[in-house]
């Protein structure tokens, strides 16, 4: 599906989006891992989460879609085997902490998905998994699904630093680590998204976390996992799209409630506040140890700015939309230290590179970041590649709102993957100036 946006629009409302894909795939699979009855409000029903759900269904989960909400009845870590191979799809989430969770498990099975997510290496996992016991082998090709494991009801403990902060690997040790013979001790630097371990402790797992000298560290001891109720807030990742156009789009304004923000996933907030974006935060509570509050953008003049390394980790999902917002800011950004962009959905460096040149941004493709120089008078429509990609898709499409003329968003469907009313939102919530 191709999509055409007419460019030179504003927004002027309060948006819906829709709930944090973190924490939709962590409810499932806590859920299914602890003993009784689970159930959860506000779920995201996109592509991915779908795809978390189908996989612990085939691992013998009872998981019941009851009107608005999820009810997953849990077996302890008592999963079956499955009769099929878990097809994770395009979801780096659910592969990546189902390698934790199927360690936990003696039996076999395979894991694939799709051709993308085929080319995203699976190593930064199944190596520490591996020296807690757990076996894998690589069916097709080294480093990459399809996957066969073959776990352990028993696993060693283990004390490890993670190379490269990630949420997703550091969730899969920790995951496997619920059912070590003893403490296992994960470090990183600096912290990365720390939804499992928060959503952890609201189950009464064992587990300890601190941060201290710029070191995140999180201790874990086997525990038993009880049923939680819980209500999912709304994903930042999602919200920054419409942050941005009314940052970007003269005469904008955008309010968005029930947002997010736990403190390593407001760095897009951050970085954009660094920019001069006048964007206020109201209404905070704090629900189960996330963050929950409303967030209030308006138009803004924004400067460039040079992304401290710490905040990578906070705005990964996020680096494509930051690109936009350079694009139309004054002067230059530099976004480095983000290798981790190049093993995404797509190659996102040169993706998010060559979506901004599309539009005539001046932006330089760096090893592990972008280079942009922001000038709002030389964008112009265009015809943009998607990739594939979700962000991509919507970031294009965000940039679209702002240029003058019409432009064509190629193979936008994508977007359904974290967003799956994407359009309709964007398409009735702005209006051309």
């Amino acid at each position: 599906m191709n999509v055409k946006i007419d460019g030179r629009r504003k927004i002027n409302s309060n948006v819906i989006v829709p709930p944090d894909k973190s924490i939709s795939h962590r409810s499932i699979m806590i859920g299914s891992l602890a003993k009784g009855v689970t159930e959860i409000e506000n779920f995201l029903f996109s592509d991915d989460c779908l795809a978390t759900i189908n996989c612990f269904k085939n691992l013998g989960t009872d998981i019941e879609i009851r009107n608005d909400k999820i009810i997953v009845k849990g077996n302890g870590f008592a999963l079956s085997a499955p009769k099929q191979i878990l097809d994770c799809q395009n979801s780096g989430t659910t592969t990546r902490l189902l390698l934790g969770i199927l360690s936990t498990q003696e039996f076999e099975s395979i894991l694939t998905g799709d051709s993308s997510l085929q080319k995203r290496p699976m190593k930064r996992v199944t190596v520490p998994l591996s020296q807690m016991g757990a076996e894998f082998e690589f069916l097709e090709k080294e480093d990459f699904l399809p996957i066969k494991v073959k776990g352990s009801k028993v696993l060693k403990p283990i004390e490890y630093t993670l190379p490269i902060p990630s949420a997703q690997v550091k969730s899969a040790l920790i995951f496997a680590s619920l059912r070590a013979e003893g403490k296992s001790i994960l470090k990183e630097s600096p912290k990365s998204r720390d939804h499992t371990e928060l959503m952890l402790k609201h189950a009464g797992a064992n587990i300890k976390s601190w941060e201290e000298d710029g070191v995140y560290t999180v201790e874990i001891l086997p525990s038993q996992l009880s049923s939680i109720k819980i209500k999912i807030p709304s994903d930042i990742s999602s919200a920054a799209f419409f942050i941005v156009l009314a940052l970007i789009c003269e005469g904008s304004s955008v309010v968005i409630e029930n947002c997010i923000l736990n403190p390593t996933r407001t760095g897009i907030i951050d970085v954009l506040k660094q920019m001069g974006a006048d964007i206020s935060i109201e209404d905070v509570e704090n629900r189960n140890g996330e963050l929950v509050g409303k967030i209030v953008a308006r138009s803004s003049n924004l400067k460039g700015v040079t992304v401290n390394k710490d905040d990578i980790p906070r705005i990964i999902d996020e680096i494509p939309i930051l690109a936009v917002a350079a694009a139309f800011a004054e002067g230059k950004t530099t976004i480095d230290n983000a290798s981790e962009l190049r093993v995404k959905e797509s190659d996102r460096i040169k993706t998010t590179a060559q979506m901004l040149k599309s539009f005539g941004a001046d932006c330089y493709e760096l090893e592990d970041g972008l280079k942009i120089i922001g000038s709002r008078e030389r964008l112009k429509s265009a015809i943009v590649n998607s990739y594939k990609d979700h962000r991509i898709a919507m970031a294009a499409s965000i940039m679209a709102c702002a240029v003058e003329g019409e432009s064509t968003i190629l193979d936008a469907e994508c977007a359904s993957i974290s967003f799956p009313n994407f359009y309709d939102i964007l398409f009735s919530s702005t209006k051309k100036i």
